[in-house]
C-alpha cells in the first residue's frame, strides 16, 4: 500500500503543471502609437485600415468604413481584398478604448488564444442609443493566421457579461474552426444586433 502511495505521488510530481489562463489588457485611445496603412483618396468614399499594438507583439488590425469598424487581433490572412474578413454588425458602430487579451502561460511560454472587446452598436429604433455587445474573437496566430468571431455577450443590462465572456474565450477558442463552427450567442441583456461578416469566400 505504501509502495503505492508512493509510486501515485511520484507520478503527480512528474506530471506537467496545467498551463494558467489570465488576463492583460491593452489601449485603443487618442495615446496609442497607431498606423494608417491605407485609407481613402479623394472621391473613393470613406474608409481607413489601421494597424495598432496588441499583447505580446500580435497587432490590432481595425478597419474603418461608412461608419462601422471592423476589427482583426493578431496576424491577418494575407489577401488583396482589404474588406476579406470584414466582422462588424449591420447599423453604425464603433469600438471601446481597451482590449482584453485572455493568454495560456506555460512556463516561459506566453501565448494570447482570445480577446474580449466591447463594441457599441447604434440601436434601430433610436441611433443616439447603444447597445453594449462583448464580442469574444480568436487570435490569429502568425502560423495559421486564423482569428475570427467565437461568440457575443450582449453586455447592456447583464451584470455577469464580462464573466460569460471570459468562459467562452477560455473554453472554445483555442479549438473554434473558423471555416465551419458558429459562434456563441449569449444575450441575457437583451437582443444581439445583427452581425455583419464577409470571410472572403
Amino acid at each position: 500500500m505504501v509502495v503505492r502511495i508512493v509510486f501515485a505521488a511520484a507520478l503527480i510530481a512528474s506530471t506537467p503543471a496545467a498551463a494558467e489562463i489570465a488576463s492583460a489588457y491593452t489601449d485603443l485611445d487618442d495615446k496609442t502609437p497607431c498606423a494608417t496603412v491605407d485609407q481613402a483618396a479623394e472621391g473613393d468614399g470613406d474608409w481607413a485600415e489601421i494597424v495598432c499594438p496588441g499583447f505580446m507583439g500580435f497587432p490590432v488590425v481595425i478597419s474603418y468604413g461608412d461608419a462601422r469598424e471592423s476589427v482583426f487581433y493578431g496576424f491577418p490572412p494575407q489577401s488583396d481584398d482589404k474588406f476579406a474578413n470584414w466582422e462588424s454588425f449591420g447599423h453604425f458602430n464603433s469600438v471601446g478604448p481597451k482590449v482584453e487579451w485572455r493568454y495560456e502561460k506555460n512556463g516561459d511560454l506566453t501565448l494570447p488564444f482570445a480577446t474580449i472587446h466591447r463594441w457599441f452598436v447604434s440601436q434601430e429604433d433610436d441611433s443616439t442609443k447603444n447597445t453594449e455587445v462583448l464580442v469574444i474573437e480568436k487570435v490569429g496566430s502568425l502560423a495559421e493566421r486564423d482569428g475570427c468571431r467565437v461568440g457575443y455577450v450582449v453586455a447592456t443590462g447583464d451584470p455577469q457579461a464580462n464573466e460569460k465572456a471570459r468562459k467562452i474565450a477560455d473554453e472554445q477558442a483555442r479549438t473554434f474552426s473558423c471555416a465551419g463552427d458558429e459562434p456563441v450567442i449569449i444575450a441575457d441583456g437583451g437582443e444581439l444586433p445583427e452581425p455583419m461578416v464577409n470571410k472572403g469566400n
